[in-house]
């Protein structure tokens, strides 16, 4: 199971995307959620921070890493290659929020992928995308990915004006725009390299870094209301 340990790190250092999207959607409303790329304990997570969720995970393999509680939190699931979707599977003006963490930069028809979840998305509704930024090319190469292509399945690097432009052209409000740094985690940052050091033996590993090296960048952008 998620261990404790697990949990106390999480409620403390929780997922950017959770503290960004935190800021216009509160935690107890009963949200609608579509999580592209659930794998790596992402329903668990989701229900955590927002415990009233209605949370639907997308993925191409049904079992990316995930524990029986993890599936357990899982309303629905829906099995997708993004390369090749039958987007009828996903009802229109269904969600609150569609959430896409490095995902993104492993698929090559990403723009295309945008337009089809902006249909997706109720009015008054919020994307959220993070992935690599072109900094992550000259990056040092590390275990967990720290230079772009230390990942053999990254395809393809989406510059920020890419996608705004692209969320721009389907008339989306681009709220934020950001280099992806967790501020707290970057203060307990000699903490963390020491509880790394314990209970993995080691400090390379790439994600431990990418707030402070600047790895990635989030754009949210909110769909207008009808008849904005």
């Amino acid at each position: 199971m998620y261990s404790q340990l697990q949990r106390v790190y999480r409620r403390i250092f929780p997922r950017l995307m959770f503290q960004v999207i935190g800021r216009y959607l509160p935690r107890k409303r009963k949200l609608s959620i579509l999580d592209i790329g659930c794998g790596n304990h992402s329903p668990t997570l989701f229900k955590m921070y927002f415990p009233a969720c209605t949370y639907t995970g997308l993925d191409r393999v049904p079992d990316y890493n995930l524990l029986p509680e993890d599936r357990a939190n899982m309303d629905h699931f829906i099995l997708m290659d993004l390369t090749a979707a039958d987007w009828t599977q996903i009802p229109d003006n269904a969600y609150d929020l569609i959430t896409m963490a490095h995902v993104i930069e492993h698929i090559p028809n990403g723009e295309e992928v945008i337009t089809h979840l902006w249909q997706k998305l109720k009015p008054g509704g919020y994307l959220y995308i993070e992935t690599p930024r072109e900094k992550s090319l000259f990056l040092p190469s590390m275990p967990g990915t720290l230079n772009f292509f230390d990942d053999p399945t990254h395809v393809r690097l989406y510059t920020p004006v890419e996608i705004a432009n692209h969320l721009l052209q389907l008339n989306a409000e681009v709220v934020r725009m950001r280099v992806a740094r967790n501020w707290r985690r970057l203060i307990f940052m000699p903490v963390l390299l020491v509880l790394h050091l314990i209970f993995k033996g080691t400090i390379r590993r790439g994600a431990l870094w990418w707030d402070l090296t600047g790895f990635a960048y989030y754009v949210l952008a909110r769909k207008p209301m009808k008849g904005a």
